[in-house]
């Protein structure tokens, strides 16, 4: 693997980009902002044109540009390369988390899988055409987004900037790669999520005399018992998706009371709804509330918040040209490649709503994202960077 390659894996997985996961006063210490600001210093480097947009306070997406052989306004091809910064935090891990050590031909890390080895990946790939200028090559775009995996903000930011005249992405690209861990395979579906707060209210009182008081969480478990049967009897007849498997739902944490000799006037639940490709989010939502507030008694009936996250499925309708674009040149570097469906969300559908061909590519396996020892294959961060060049080298420039 190029020494360079290496090096600047190594700078992305040392510089912590933790993202916040809604607690604000966690942003100035862990957000992105110094990975931004070191993607910066990169594109100045490499002579590339670059903006920043504020997505949320101190979190800034980061575009760059290389202009191709053609301008686009004289309807030369356009390609998008885009890479989240954020990564999921790193309580309980077993490793440094940005020591960014290499053993085995492994680099570990947080974030060495999701997303910094596809990151690296892309920008490796974009110096390279910045220097090399092979000629017919289309405009080129590399995009690095923030708030991927709480809330997808980035995305949303991102996909208006192509309808907003003025900035730096003169149209809509004719298509967008995502990076995502694929073990280098090409992901044209994937499910989507809708994630919203359900909460119910009692009546405090002595646990000596309970029945002075109200249980809330006695209420919220006749809530989950009415979400584990829309669970089985509504999503289940919806049959499995090819690609991306069966809807689901999981009710993933329980809060409520204050003290076990206090009858709790308070529970609180968080559920994860996973949508088919086909699946509407706010449908979705709607259809859960309403199966709750049919199945539970009026007086059980809990309140839902709205969603603190969605995001869109992605399905393989339109996709088709890019997807065996990358499918064919992958397979001329790995060996083998395959067009499949994940049951996570991505960034790419953020994108295919707002009318881009998306796909989703990159080295690493989800199976080693977020967890203890985070880590990637170095092989496969060399083979990725040499795909995303050879895609946007061969990519039609009209």
């Amino acid at each position: 693997m190029a020494p360079e390659l290496v090096q600047l894996l190594r700078d992305l997985v040392a510089i912590p980009s933790v993202n916040p996961m809604g607690n604000p006063g966690l942003a100035p210490d862990s957000g992105e902002a110094r990975l931004t600001d070191f993607l910066q210093s990169l594109f100045e480097r490499w002579g590339l044109a670059w903006q920043r947009v504020t997505v949320e306070p101190g979190r800034d997406n980061i575009i760059a540009l290389l202009d191709g052989t053609s301008s686009p306004k004289r309807g030369g091809g356009i390609i998008l390369f885009s890479a989240h910064q954020d990564t999921v935090p790193v309580e309980g891990m077993t490793i440094d988390p940005f020591a960014a050590r290499i053993s085995g031909g492994r680099l570990y890390g947080r974030g060495a899988c999701d997303v910094k080895g596809g990151m690296a990946a892309m920008l490796w790939a974009i110096a390279r055409l910045a220097s090399e200028r092979p000629p017919s090559r289309p405009t080129v775009i590399m995009a690095c987004t923030v708030n991927e995996e709480y809330g997808f903000s980035g995305a949303r930011g991102l996909a208006r900037m192509w309808a907003t005249p003025g900035g730096i992405i003169p149209r809509a690209p004719d298509a967008a790669i995502v990076a995502e861990p694929t073990d280098l395979n090409v992901v044209v579906a994937h499910k989507g999520v809708v994630r919203w707060r359900v909460h119910t209210q009692g009546r405090a009182a002595h646990s000596s005399r309970p029945e002075a008081g109200d249980n809330a969480i006695y209420k919220m478990a006749r809530t989950i018992l009415a979400l584990e049967r829309y669970h089985r009897d509504k999503l289940g007849p919806m049959g499995s998706d090819p690609l991306c498997g069966p809807a689901t739902l999981s009710v993933g944490t329980i809060r409520g009371g204050v003290s076990v000799n206090v009858v709790p006037d308070h529970c609180t639940i968080e559920v994860d709804r996973r949508l088919l490709p086909q699946e509407d989010p706010e449908e979705a939502f709607r259809q859960a509330i309403d199966y709750v507030d049919q199945d539970v008694a009026p007086s059980d009936r809990p309140l839902h918040d709205p969603p603190f996250m969605v995001g869109y499925p992605l399905s393989q309708a339109g996709n088709g040209v890019p997807a065996e674009r990358l499918a064919h040149i992958a397979a001329q570097v790995v060996g083998r490649c395959q067009q499949v469906g994940v049951p996570y969300a991505t960034d790419a559908a953020f994108f295919a709503a707002a009318g881009v061909p998306s796909v989703v590519f990159g080295p690493g396996s989800i199976e080693q994202a977020h967890t203890g020892d985070e880590w990637i294959s170095l092989d496969q961060v060399q083979q990725a960077a040499e795909i995303f060049y050879r895609v946007a080298q061969q990519w039609p420039n009209a």
